[in-house]
C-alpha cells in the first residue's frame, strides 16, 4: 500500500505524511527512511549537544523525540486496528522531551534504540490486513487511518532530518 491508498489525509499530520514518495510502497518506504539511513551520519555526532538557538533540543533530544513520536503513533495505529472507537489522546512534545534522560546518552545508543522501535513498527504494519490498515479512528481529536500513521511516522523522521541540515549542520562550519 502506498500514500495514494489512503482514503483521505488527516489535517495537520499530512505536511509530515507528504514527505514520503506517493508511489513509494509503504514496506518499501521502510527500507528507504530506516533511522540508520535517516541518522546514521557522522555529522550527528559530531554536533554533541549544539544548538541553534537559545531554548532549542539538542541532536539527542530530536532522536528521543522521534522514538517518543514513532511509539505513541505506532500505539494509536495498533489501537484503531483493533477497532477502538474512542478518541486517542494528543501528547505534548515538550513535557516529554523535560522528561528523558537524552542528554545522558550517546547518538549511538539512541540511534540503536530507534532501529529497534522501528523493527517493532514495521511488523506491526507488516501483519495488518487492508482493513485494518484503512480502518478509521480518531486520535487527539482528528480523524486518522493505521495507514496515516504508518507514513507519518515515516514522514516525521524526514522532517526532523531537514530541520537537522537547515539549522544544526551550519553549526559544524
Amino acid at each position: 500500500m502506498n500514500i495514494q491508498d489512503l482514503p483521505f489525509l488527516p489535517p495537520y499530520f499530512d505536511r509530515y505524511i507528504t514527505q514520503i514518495p506517493e508511489d513509494l510502497d509503504l514496506q518499501d518506504a521502510f527500507e528507504r527512511f530506516a533511522p540508520e539511513k535517516i541518522f546514521g551520519d557522522a555529522e550527528l555526532v559530531r554536533l554533541g549537544d549544539r544548538v541553534y538557538a537559545p531554548g532549542k533540543w539538542t541532536v539527542k533530544d530530536i532522536l528521543q523525540h522521534c522514538i517518543d513520536t514513532e511509539r505513541i503513533m505506532t500505539y494509536r495505529a495498533l489501537c484503531i486496528s483493533r477497532g477502538e472507537t474512542v478518541s486517542l489522546p494528543g501528547f505534548d512534545e515538550n513535557l516529554y522531551a523535560e522528561n528523558t534522560v537524552a542528554a545522558g546518552r550517546t547518538v549511538e545508543d539512541l540511534l540503536e534504540e530507534y532501529k529497534t522501535v522501528r523493527q517493532a513498527t514495521r511488523m506491526l504494519f507488516q501483519h495488518m490486513s487492508e482493513v485494518m490498515i484503512l480502518k478509521a479512528g480518531t486520535a487527539n481529536n482528528a480523524p486518522i487511518t493505521p495507514l496515516a500513521l504508518a507514513f507519518l511516522v515515516l514522514g516525521h523522521a524526514v522532517h526532523h532530518k531537514a530541520v537537522l541540515v537547515e539549522r544544526y549542520y551550519p553549526l559544524l562550519g
